[in-house]
């Protein structure tokens, strides 16, 4: 270990790397991480730029596949899931596209859950066949309905645990056992809980998706995002990055090491001012049903109590209509009576935001979809940012009576 490199290593807890993995100080000895904003790097010669090019020396090249910025982001967030590699992309969904293009060809099968981000599932259900690649979607909790779709085309199960915006689970575990009983991978995309809150490898996991935009980050300034896991598989991940050029720029990775700092404070934080507000929800006459997994009432809380370190920051739940009201009409008039919470579909954000996932995230899905993804024209989602949680109530309770 040279003198600019910070004493980190595998033995260290996870606040320890949230602050110092990945971190190598330049010659010039700087404290922070360093900000690597150029294109290219130089060579000491043209022997050495073969060498680089070639394989058989490792340095910088192109900041496309290689820059020091964007690889100190990739050691710290392995380093806190536990996984052997990471590869960073420009947004979670380049890194679900990144997953696909290095894994898997025409012919072969996904099984997802139903329960997915709508734009993750138009990527499967879409994008990814017409390159050939089939996608049976089951539900998130059902195991007999994951072992009922392998065929012997089965190569990736992809879930999303808790799932966008309902909360539901899957174990992680038994679900890693049926995958790997076929050669199945399991990848699990675990932007609501983060490493913070779960860590998807221990349990079996194969590969862990990030949409760095969300808590990685944390305030909601850029956007990234990463595939960890071993690196066998991480190395067909990075060669599409290296070729397509779906990269993180070196900024955006510079913003997330600083936003790795406080996750575990950020995501206690979350936690605990998301059940809170649950609680209150649950206990309200205009709302007909909340969904998180932290309140007793969710039929996976002792999954989730598992499973989990904490049950997140994000919950949704529907609202009674009134006479003669939608379902729509209601979510809708209580999302714009309130004043605090901002009506955006980011999340994982210091400040809290509403959406509709009915007409927004999940807007593009068919009637069907919706359906069988439970996601009713009166739902409503709720990422419950750092204000003071009695504000957030008293916001909410403006809404209800709106």
């Amino acid at each position: 270990m040279s003198a600019n490199q910070d004493p980190v290593n595998d033995i260290a807890g996870f606040d320890t790397d949230a602050v110092r993995a990945g971190n190598y100080r330049s010659e010039q000895g700087e404290h922070s991480e360093a900000l690597f904003l150029t294109s290219s790097f130089v060579f000491k010669s043209a022997a050495e730029a073969a060498a680089r090019f070639g394989g058989s020396e490792p340095g910088n090249i192109y900041s496309r596949f290689t820059n020091p910025t964007v690889r100190g982001f990739e050691q710290r967030l392995a380093a806190l899931e536990g996984g052997e590699r990471c590869v960073a992309t420009a947004s979670g969904m380049a890194a679900i596209l990144a997953m696909v293009l290095g894994l898997l060809k025409a012919g072969d099968e996904v099984v997802a859950s139903q329960s997915l981000f709508g734009t993750t599932n138009v990527l499967f259900d879409k994008y990814a066949g017409k390159f050939g690649i089939k996608t049976r979607f089951v539900p998130l909790a059902d195991l007999s309905a994951w072992q009922a779709a392998i065929t012997p085309a089965t190569r990736l199960f992809f879930v999303e645990s808790p799932s966008n915006p309902l909360g539901e689970l899957v174990d992680i575990a038994a679900l890693s056992d049926i995958a790997h009983a076929h050669g199945v991978l399991l990848a699990v995309d675990n932007c609501f809980c983060t490493p913070a809150l779960q860590r998807p490898l221990a349990l079996g996991a194969d590969l862990v998706i990030h949409s760095a935009t969300k808590y990685l980050d944390g305030q909601g300034r850029c956007l990234g995002g990463a595939v960890v896991g071993p690196h066998a598989l991480l190395e067909e991940i990075y060669g599409v990055v290296r070729t397509c050029g779906p990269s993180l720029s070196p900024f955006n990775a510079w913003v997330f090491l600083k936003g790795l700092e406080t996750l575990r404070l950020r995501m206690d934080a979350h936690a605990a001012s998301a059940l809170r507000l649950a609680t209150w929800l649950e206990a309200q006459p205009e709302v007909a049903a909340v969904h998180y997994p932290g309140l007793a009432s969710h039929p996976q809380h002792a999954l989730a109590a598992r499973q989990q370190r904490g049950f997140g920051g994000v919950l949704s739940f529907e609202v009674r209509p009134r006479d003669g009201e939608t379902a729509r009409d209601a979510a809708w008039r209580f999302i714009d009576a309130t004043r605090i919470l901002s009506i955006t579909a980011n999340l994982g954000d210091t400040k809290s935001t509403v959406t509709h996932p009915g007409t927004t995230t999940h807007g593009r899905l068919s009637p069907e979809a919706k359906a069988a993804a439970r996601i009713s024209d009166g739902l409503i989602r709720i990422a419950v940012g750092l204000e003071d949680i009695d504000d957030l109530i008293a916001d909410c309770a403006r809404g209800l009576r709106g």
